[in-house]
This record gives structure tokens, sequence and C-alpha cells, in this order.
């Protein structure tokens, strides 16, 4: 059972680019997922993502012309209203490309073009864990930290591209607060990103504090977030106080969200979740943040907003671009109330 309107949903990461075809209720009738082959190029990309969007449509036995829009989400910064990939950290040879009509060329279908943050926080809005609100913040755990918000069902981008960057609100305002790798310094992901818990790990166990990942970095393993995580589930204190640190450090940055905007739920995703729901170290990391809101927070948004996990786990990039090109289309195509 399909319902139409149909939309494409192509979410491109720094190693894979995913493809999602869904109709009108969210549904995936086909999905697919390609290597972004970064060093190609953004042009060579759009091409062989046309290609694919063509193939899946022959699979499922409908054609391009029955694909009402396509969303496209792309991490990096964007110039929105021109469809400019402006630049991305994971993307170094895509620089000031104008990728949503390379993709409207190569599908003869309208685009819609959004960062792969944004988009997200949309798919969880929409079809996730967020989806009985009508405001909410998605905060991204991962390399650093993303965000996207949802204001009464619209997506908060601001005039130059910046909006709902939530990884880079100011939760430390000392002169020599951490800094991000651009240099500023205080911001929520020099706290509480996957990049954070190494350094702030990597520089406890260089003044003397004693931990079980000693051990595992002596026999050449790497120190990551997940290093830490497997060494906080089996109980090593270090490692434990630097995920409830973490989680301490996020709460302060959602209470200053919830003031901001007074979402209905702020979600919780990315890589960087400690196993999420399903772990017991996931249940006492987002269990600690709520503690921190409601130490901080004014009564009622500590009482009513609801902090979750997100649940569409990988699959919200592309849902959600496909719910944003979905919303495009409806907005363009309403009919006119008429008295």
């Amino acid at each position: 059972m399909t319902t139409p309107p149909f939309f494409f949903g192509v979410d491109v990461g720094g190693t894979n680019i995913k493809l999602g075809l869904v109709d009108d209720e969210g549904r995936t009738l086909a999905y697919k997922k390609i290597p972004t082959d970064e060093q190609h190029g953004p042009a060579n990309a759009m091409q062989r993502v046309g290609i694919e969007l063509h193939s899946m449509l022959a699979d499922v036995g409908l054609t391009m012309g029955e694909v009402a829009s396509i969303g496209l989400a792309t991490p990096g910064t964007l110039d929105s209203a021109n469809g400019i990939l402006l630049a991305a950290h994971n993307l170094p040879h895509w620089y000031k490309f104008p990728i949503r009509q390379a993709l409207e060329e190569e599908t003869g279908t309208t685009v819609v073009l959004a960062n792969d943050a944004n988009a997200a926080a949309f798919g969880e809005y929409w079809l996730g864990s967020a989806r009985e609100f009508n405001t909410m913040v998605l905060l991204t755990l991962g390399t650093g930290v993303g965000g996207g918000i949802i204001v009464d069902g619209t997506l908060i981008e601001g005039d130059h591209g910046f909006g709902s960057e939530c990884g880079h609100i100011i939760i430390d305002y000392d002169e020599d607060a951490r800094a991000i790798p651009t240099g500023q310094r205080g911001h929520l992901e020099a706290y509480a990103s996957g990049t954070a818990i190494v350094q702030r790990t990597k520089e406890a166990i260089d003044a003397g504090e004693k931990s079980s990942i000693t051990a595992r970095l002596n026999n050449g393993e790497k120190l990551t977030p997940l290093l830490v995580a497997e060494e906080a589930e089996r109980g090593d204190e270090l490692s434990l106080f630097i995920v409830m640190e973490t989680a301490r450090y996020l709460g302060i940055g959602v209470v200053s969200l919830m003031h901001t905007i007074d979402p209905g739920a702020v979600v919780l995703g990315g890589a960087v979740n400690f196993g999420g729901v399903d772990s017991p170290l996931g249940t006492m990391f987002i269990e600690r943040v709520r503690e921190e809101v409601k130490r901080r927070a004014f009564p009622v948004p500590a009482k009513k907003t609801a902090i979750r996990f997100t649940s569409l786990g990988a699959d919200a990039g592309y849902l959600g671009a496909g719910g944003l090109a979905r919303q495009a289309y409806l907005r363009d195509h309403q009919t006119p109330v008429t008295s």
C-alpha cells in the first residue's frame, strides 16, 4: 500500500550517499547506498545519484515524472536560496558548487536543498522521536555537535545559513575556555563532542589519573569515544566520569536552547550516544542530561520538555530530506482558500 505523491530523499555523507524513495506517508519504497567518492567531486557524484534514482524507480515500476520533488541534504555551509554548497570540512573537493542545479539537471525534477543536520531534525520531527510535537531541537553528537531546530513545522536556517547551529552556543565564557578546531572558545561542541571526549580523557590520563584505558592504549589501541564508553560500561571510574561530565555539559547547552525556543522535545542523536536507549550506559547518560536540565531550567519547561534519543538512526537524513521536499511541494501546491 503506497500513497502518492512520491519523493526522493538524498543524504550526502563523507563516505556514502543514502538514497530513499518515500511516499506521502513517509513509507520507504526503495533504498540504496552508494559511495560518495569525494575525491571525484560533486558533479560526478550528482551524475551517479541521478543514474541511481532512475534505476530505483524502474525497480518499483515508477518514473521520474511521478516524483513530485527531491530533497537533498549535504554537510557544510550552504547558500540555500541559490542552491550552492559553499564548503564542507568532510568534502574538501566540494567547494562553491551549484549542487541543487546539478541534481535538477540530472533528474529533471525540482530539488530542495538543506543542511544534513537540519534534514535529520526534520526526519525526527516528521516520523521519529518528535513526531507529536510542533517545535523541537535535535542535537547530533559525533566528531562535532550538529543541530537542527523546527519551530511550528518550519526549519530554522536564518539569513546566513547558520541557523540551528546548536553545537556553537556558548557554555563557557572564560578566556581560556576550550576551543573548537576553528579557534572559537567556549562552544558546546568543545565540551560535548566526540573530539572533546577524547581530548578530555587524554588530558586526565596525561595528568596521572588511573584508568583501565591506559592498558588498552599501551596495547596499541586508539583512544576513541567508543573505547571510553566500553571502559565506562566495565566500571572504569575515569571513563564513567567523562561520560557523565559530557552529559552535564550537554544539559547546560540544552537549557539555553529550551529557554530560547521552548521546544516540545529535545532529541539526542549521532554516533556518540553511548548505546542509546538500549544501553544501561546510554540510559545513565540521558538521565544525567535530564537532571542537569531540571537543576537549571525554569520549572515549566523543565517539567514539560521531553528529552529523548532519536528513533530513526542513520535513516533520519534521507527521510528528513524527503520530508522537506514533501513540505515544499505541499506549500507550493496548496489550494487557495476562497471566501
